[in-house]
């Protein structure tokens, strides 16, 4: 998969929502264990504490009817606590339960911890495929319901991963993140990857849906030759981005300002972009366990971020989607 990007490997199909469909938008969380993001990879230095402030948290988005998708890792799916807290956000009816892999603490663990190996695609097929079975079980077990939509950790599908999926029943993969390039990493490279979503898979039997990225500023049409090209200079992109030139605004609020958020929406949305994919990592409900949300002050403004995205989203007449919702316009 290295130096490789996903749409090279196999012939993707646009989506061409239908015009009812409108412009939506979708919340996928990242729903997983805290652990130190500046330590090694472990199998076992991590905890669960923060699902406990999931159902408040969720009740935010809930009272403005949107629905959260909760991309579920292995550490959670078998934690009961954390499993109750998911069991009592789903009772608005319209949220869901998927799956996240993170490889790392993810049986079995037939591999050497390393980063290469932390992008699950990266590994055998044999073993992306037993741990991928390892995870839906699991959540099976715990929620009573096979998982529809997937994410892989940090973004590493590889070359296997959606036949994989598509054999094991899945609908939805939401493992890349548009205009990125993971490769220094040993991942995979998205930056010539737009938003738009798209079928895959054998038979186009999955949607990929990546994780919203857009460039800003004035010379935003320029695209991902000119980022790149920035990216070969000294402090470049830092540069064009505070001069209004170009800035990669992911549609996160982990890292990325309220106003360049805002401005990445309407910029989205006024140049035609159907559907929205926003994200964050469960971990950053609660202060101290993300690089993100160290304390009280980050939280509010983490909450504060999404009254503010919400409010626009609804002056700009875009909608929340369900996944049901979302399968049967596509």
């Amino acid at each position: 998969m290295q130096g490789a990007s996903p749409l090279a490997l196999q012939p993707s199909t646009p989506i061409v929502w239908p015009d009812e469909f409108g412009t939506r938008f979708t919340i996928f969380v990242d729903t997983e264990e805290e652990f130190d993001w500046r330590a090694s990879f472990s199998r076992d230095r991590h905890g669960t504490s923060a699902m406990a402030a999931l159902p408040a948290a969720h009740a935010r988005f809930a009272d403005r009817g949107v629905p959260i998708v909760y991309l579920v890792d292995y550490p959670v799916a078998s934690d009961p606590r954390a499993c109750d807290a998911l069991r009592a956000v789903l009772a608005d009816s319209r949220s869901e339960i998927g799956t996240q892999l993170h490889p790392w603490v993810n049986p079995p663990f037939d591999e050497a911890l390393a980063p290469h190996n932390s992008y699950a695609g990266n590994l055998p097929e044999a073993l992306e495929a037993a741990k991928i079975d390892a995870l839906t079980d699991v959540i099976v077990r715990s929620f009573g319901q096979r998982p529809r939509v997937y994410r892989t950790g940090r973004y590493g599908i590889g070359p296997a991963t959606w036949r994989l999926l598509a054999e094991r029943g899945y609908r939805i993969d939401s493992s890349i993140r548009a205009r990125y390039d993971y490769q220094s990493d040993g991942g995979p490279d998205f930056a010539a990857i737009g938003n738009a979503a798209f079928r895959c898979g054998p038979d186009g039997a999955l949607i990929a849906l990546p994780l919203t990225t857009v460039y800003t500023g004035i010379l935003r049409r320029l695209g991902e030759p000119f980022f790149r090209a920035l990216g070969q200079l000294p402090r470049g992109r830092g540069a064009a981005a505070r001069l209004g030139l170009m800035s990669r605004v992911s549609l996160t609020p982990e890292g990325m300002p309220i106003a360049d958020a805002l401005e990445a929406v309407r910029v989205a949305v006024g140049e035609g972009e159907r559907l929205l994919n926003f994200a964050f990592h469960s971990p950053s409900l609660a202060p101290g366990h993300t690089p993100y949300v160290r304390d009280a002050r980050d939280l509010a403004a983490f909450h504060a971020w999404w009254d503010q995205v919400l409010e626009l989203l609804v002056t700009l007449g875009v909608r929340p989607v369900t996944v049901d919702q979302l399968l049967d316009a596509a």
